[in-house]
């Protein structure tokens, strides 16, 4: 709960985020007309998570403030309440006509090892497309087995489709070394990226063909959050992630309460994780963080579509619980309360 002067009221739930990024320093690439125009579907998206945003959200300058070092991380962490992240670094080689990453997987590593307790190291070591297979497992059993990383990013936008068959060694790695895969699921979100190749009905195949491998579908696969609950339902080797979309619990209830509603349907709370997508703004933590903490499904969706009501034991799991398992952390609260 937050005061009219915007303070913040912690909470004892253990939460890890999946989602945190490391944006860096954009001065040097901003020349490129794909990361400006990536910028422009950034502030496209922005307004439906800040539209109508109601009072006792209080957002203030600081939160509103972009900020790139990695210390803001540890700093919105310990504000909110956030006992673990995984730091995903921003490729995004598409944008730069694939000349150079937006942060390297060696930046992140050199980052988490600042914090080891708190940050867990989540690769991209895409696009498979440009770099070869060779390489990118390569790269993701070194960083596995000399930086510790616990999962592993793709974002099919940028590269193949998430079921083309090329993905596959990549997924059966992954599977080998023990660690989960995240995929960015439904939308792009952000040009020049590729739509189709991120479609939740395309996971349905993947989870199918490799159950043994466990599959985060990031953001739900919104708009298709049905396709990914029905697949979800039937694959347990699928985890659905509220990323990015759990600010919608306070300006929009109607839109996430259907989501989250199908989601406990189809999958129950021990197969739903929760994430900010922050990429540089605390208010996006705080969203995500207060978000998920206050809400509660309309009761008349509860009666008209069978959603269950959400839980203090549902928002446990979500928070952290399930992750913990995925990610073998021991699920201890690492910030006052």
């Amino acid at each position: 709960m937050a005061d009219e002067q915007g303070a913040f009221e912690k909470d004892q739930f253990f939460k890890i985020d999946i989602e945190m990024h490391i944006v860096g320093d954009m001065t040097p690439i901003e020349y490129f007309p794909g990361v400006q125009a990536w910028w422009q579907g950034i502030a496209g998206v922005t307004r439906q998570f800040l539209l109508g945003i109601p009072p006792q959200y209080v957002l203030t300058p600081e939160e509103l403030t972009k900020r790139a070092e990695p210390e803001a991380i540890i700093d919105w962490m310990d504000t909110y309440g956030i006992d673990v992240s995984c730091i995903i670094p921003e490729a995004m080689m598409d944008t730069t006509g694939y000349a150079t990453r937006w942060v390297t997987n060696g930046q992140a590593a050199a980052i988490c090892e600042r914090w080891p307790d708190r940050l867990v190291l989540t690769p991209n070591v895409g696009p498979v497309k440009i770099r070869g297979m060779k390489n990118a497992l390569w790269e993701l059993e070194f960083l596995v087995k000399e930086h510790n990383a616990r999962m592993v990013k793709v974002y099919p936008p940028e590269d193949l489709p998430m079921n083309d068959p090329q993905m596959y060694p990549l997924y059966e790695k992954a599977g080998e070394l023990g660690i989960p895969v995240a995929l960015h699921t439904g939308w792009c979100w952000v040009p020049p990226g590729v739509s189709y190749n991120c479609l939740p009905v395309l996971l349905d195949q993947v989870a199918s063909d490799l159950p043994d491998v466990n599959f985060i579908a990031f953001h739900a696969g919104y708009p298709n959050f049905l396709d990914l609950a029905l697949s979800a339902a039937i694959h347990p080797n699928i985890y659905f992630g509220l990323n990015l979309l759990v600010p919608w619990a306070a300006n929009a209830p109607r839109r996430f309460g259907e989501i989250l509603g199908e989601a406990l349907r189809w999958v129950g709370s021990e197969r739903i994780v929760w994430g900010t997508d922050c990429a540089g703004f605390g208010a996006q933590v705080r969203g995500a963080v207060q978000g998920l903490r206050e809400f509660e499904i309309p009761e008349d969706m509860c009666e008209g579509y069978g959603y269950p009501q959400l839980t203090d034991s549902d928002r446990a799991n979500i928070y952290g619980l399930n992750m913990a398992k995925l990610l073998r952390i021991e699920p201890e609260r690492k910030v006052e309360v």
